[in-house]
């Protein structure tokens, strides 16, 4: 089995927390769902601190504040097939980074566990850099079964109920 996810540790609590191979299950699990193979996918993972993460929110979407998870699709419109050649090597669908005092802030707040939060972070992501959406409520509406029925394949609690 290939590695999908390729994390960039910059705080290592992160790492502390087990979080590197929480979004490897996560981020296979989440383009299992959408029928893509993860063997045949590459994703990149920042994960940051909240300056960071501020930083980066500031730089690319004009909101110099922390937040949870940023992603950077690699293709916009639709994404291609995989190469499926022998030598050829997985599909980069983009980045996604993950700021962990909002991480760690928001699963507190919610009473679910940290891993759990970022798996569901991670899968979002993931959801953001296939296409996916939720500036619409129908895409929202979308995109949250997707999430749930990922996260509830991997025994994650559905975070949308109350």
């Amino acid at each position: 089995m290939a590695e999908t996810v390729e994390p960039v540790i910059e705080d290592p609590r992160w790492e502390a927390a087990g979080i590197p191979a929480v979004a490897e299950r996560a981020a296979r699990a989440a383009l299992e769902a959408v029928g893509r193979d993860p063997d045949q996918h590459e994703i990149g993972l920042l994960l940051a601190d909240d300056a960071k993460m501020a930083e980066l929110n500031g730089q690319f979407r004009g909101k110099a504040t922390p937040t949870n998870v940023l992603s950077w699709p690699a293709f916009s419109g639709e994404i291609p097939v995989p190469p499926g050649e022998p030598g050829e090597g997985p599909l980069f669908l983009g980045d996604v980074a993950l700021g962990y005092d909002t991480c760690l802030a928001e699963a507190e707040a919610a009473g679910i566990t940290f891993a759990d939060h970022a798996a569901h972070l991670v899968v979002h992501g993931v959801l953001h850099l296939l296409g996916h959406d939720h500036a619409l409520d129908a895409e929202a509406e979308t995109m949250e079964e997707i999430e749930t029925k990922v996260l509830a394949s991997m025994g994650v609690a559905n975070p949308y109920s109350a």
